[in-house]
């Protein structure tokens, strides 16, 4: 990892989107650059939803240009629709970072809850609370999936980007 690097980390959604963006500053100090959420109208087709999605990630991407994007594994669910509507989320996200030849790492939520908070059990509010202190924000991050997006890129951070994802 060089001295400094921007990684955005996203917890994918069809509703929400949390987005979060950290350096990483030599020692393994990090700072926040900006996070917060896409929310495509629950009133769109999904096809609509997922352009929004990806032309959202992708402005970030162009904004920021960050050297890595931290994505959450897919969580499958007991309703196996509700999987494939995330999976068709996380598939734009990683073909906005794809197509800017963006290094893509992937990890499971309990692994990013681990890594800011020291169990892969923790609370929304505990990881909430983590990532304000990790990052030395004045109140925790809001809405849930940013702290949860910024945990990723904290995650990533921490590993140094050693478990690069496998294409999609």
């Amino acid at each position: 990892m060089k001295k400094r690097s921007i990684i955005l980390g996203i917890d994918p959604g069809t509703c929400v989107t949390g987005f979060g963006l950290i350096e990483v500053q030599e020692g393994r100090r990090f700072s926040v650059v900006d996070y917060g959420c896409i929310r495509p109208p629950a009133s769109k087709p999904l096809s609509e939803r997922y352009r929004i999605i990806y032309q959202a990630v992708d402005e970030l991407l162009k904004k920021y240009s960050p050297e890595a994007l931290s994505v959450e594994t897919q969580y499958i669910s007991k309703n196996p629709q509700s999987g494939i509507k995330l999976g068709m989320a996380r598939g734009v996200i990683v073909l906005a970072a794809s197509l800017r030849e963006i290094p893509i790492f992937e990890y499971a939520p309990s692994r990013a809850k681990r890594a800011v908070v020291g169990t892969g059990r923790a609370s929304k509010e505990q990881v909430q609370g983590m990532v304000q202190r990790l990052l030395s924000l004045s109140k925790p991050p809001e809405p849930e999936d940013a702290a949860d997006a910024l945990a990723l890129a904290i995650c990533h951070g921490q590993t140094s980007g050693s478990e690069k994802c496998m294409p999609i």
